[in-house]
């Protein structure tokens, strides 16, 4: 019943269109015109635009579009709505509801401080919290934040699928086969994604099982990790929350 379309935008910004018959949410709309394309082509019409966070690439192409679609209803955080628009403003545990699509609203705070993410029918769509292979950095959150954010998504079911909003999928893979270079699963998804990469596949979206297994910022509380991450850090590493406080530092200089 519903299907999701991907849009590349930018240099490497996925914007998601999720699908009803002719109408669509677009989710982190930073750049209007290649939606426009799209809609156009398939003959679709925009009924709402879903926002994650306040960041430029993610909420550019929000006046732009809702100029083309005056009926389109606005939703995004409570905690950083956008100025000058009229929106239905979330929170955690709020739910929308879009012709039988149930999303639920889950407080993601880390990359910003208002960062929401929308889960439903086996969807997420997490904005710049967690990425296939990696997470997000930091720019007003706490690593504290930040990791709790991601045990909260871990903790979805494994068949979910990750509509995440960057095709950085290979930097953060190689990233993790330097922190865990043992891990067989990381090494084949390597070779997997290079593969799609190579065809101008995206490597979205993701399923959290398998995120589990090769994304090493979902698999701190691992001997493996943890030995890492002290290794890097030079001290011991007492908790999973302390190990990944050290791998985001890392990757954010990797």
């Amino acid at each position: 019943m519903y299907s999701v379309i991907t849009v590349p935008a930018f240099n490497d910004n996925y914007i998601w269109l999720i699908k009803n018959g002719q109408r669509v949410l677009a989710v982190d709309p930073g750049e209007a015109a290649p939606v426009m394309e799209r809609l156009n082509t398939l003959g679709l019409q925009l009924d709402g635009i879903l926002l994650t966070h306040h960041h430029q690439d993610h909420v550019g192409g929000v006046s732009a579009l809702l100029g083309h679609f005056p009926q389109a209803k606005l939703y995004g955080p409570k905690l950083d709505p956008m100025p000058d628009h009229h929106g239905q403003w979330l929170e955690e545990g709020d739910q929308i509801n879009w012709h039988g699509l149930a999303l639920e609203v889950i407080h993601v705070p880390g990359h910003t401080h208002g960062h929401i993410a929308y889960y439903g029918q086996g969807m997420l769509f997490c904005g710049d919290t967690l990425f296939s292979g990696g997470c997000g950095r930091l720019f007003e959150g706490t690593a504290q934040q930040m990791y709790q954010s991601l045990q909260r998504l871990a903790a979805l079911p494994d068949d979910t699928l990750i509509y995440c909003a960057h095709e950085y999928t290979l930097a953060n893979l190689r990233f993790a086969y330097a922190v865990e270079p043992d891990n067989p699963a990381i090494q084949r998804q390597i070779g997997w994604v290079s593969k799609l990469r190579q065809q101008g596949l995206p490597s979205l979206p993701s399923r959290l099982g398998d995120e589990r297994i090769f994304n090493v910022f979902l698999r701190c509380d691992h001997d493996s990790v943890r030995f890492s991450a002290a290794k890097y850090g030079l001290k011991c590493v007492e908790n999973p929350e302390d190990t990944f406080k050290i791998l985001r530092q890392w990757k954010d200089v990797f």
